[in-house]
């Protein structure tokens, strides 16, 4: 399914296959001297954000989009899916997977170290994502002890709040920029807000954009202002 939103069968409920899959990759159409790594959403896989990826990224970037392991999720009645961690609670203080996500975080901590083996220094590297993959992005970036280029964190929120800001080891001092519609059903535009307020009050570098009418998805108008960051944040060399 080529689709830029996130599949949370809380509403529609879907049969997934378990799956252990390679990350999608696309490479630079020049000479690569940066990547961009973006994470799905609930019940996607890295396919679903791929091609849009590929659309915004200048021409000497990779795009890496891995999928999540396929595991039971609390909120769907244990029905498995592509998930990064365990959803157990609608309620922004409610309890959440803390050593999933950990283990999540981990698994993007790789994803880049390969990058820089592979030659691309860490502050060429972009991370990003959409719902729960931008969640985990987020976290993952905060938690990472090595420079990163910048973060586009899209319909989502800060897993582990609470634990901030304590828990920020490393990229306090790069762009982050999250994007949000003001009818998400799913993630509630507020949590938006709160996670922005938050990240402000110890990050140097946040922009947090609102589309006016956007559900839990996403539009022209955020990708165009996702390449606008990704073109700033990483130019070319």
């Amino acid at each position: 399914m080529n689709s830029i939103f996130d599949r949370f069968s809380i509403f529609v409920f879907v049969t997934v296959v378990k799956m252990s899959a390679a990350p999608v990759v696309i490479a630079a159409a020049s000479k690569p001297n940066a990547t961009i790594i973006f994470l799905h959403g609930l019940g996607d896989t890295g396919h679903g954000w791929a091609t849009a990826i590929a659309e915004v990224r200048p021409s000497f970037m990779k795009v890496i989009c891995p999928t999540a392991h396929t595991i039971p999720v609390t909120l769907n009645n244990g029905i498995k899916m592509p998930s990064w961690f365990d959803l157990r609670s609608l309620d922004a203080s409610g309890p959440e997977d803390e050593a999933g996500i950990k283990r999540a975080t981990v698994t993007i901590h790789s994803l880049i170290e390969n990058e820089i083996r592979d030659g691309i220094p860490s502050n060429r590297i972009v991370l990003g994502g959409f719902s729960q993959g931008g969640a985990l992005a987020l976290y993952s970036a905060l938690t990472y002890n090595k420079p990163l280029a910048g973060v586009v964190a899209l319909s989502c929120w800060l897993p582990l709040h609470k634990q901030f800001p304590a828990a920020a080891i490393g990229n306090k001092d790069i762009p982050f920029l999250q994007c949000h519609g003001d009818c998400d059903p799913i993630v509630p535009y507020k949590w938006g807000q709160m996670t922005a307020s938050l990240l402000k009050s110890f990050l140097k570098q946040v922009e947090f954009k609102t589309y006016r009418g956007m559900m839990h998805s996403s539009n022209q108008d955020e990708m165009d202002d996702v390449k606008k960051f990704i073109a700033k944040a990483v130019p070319n060399q």
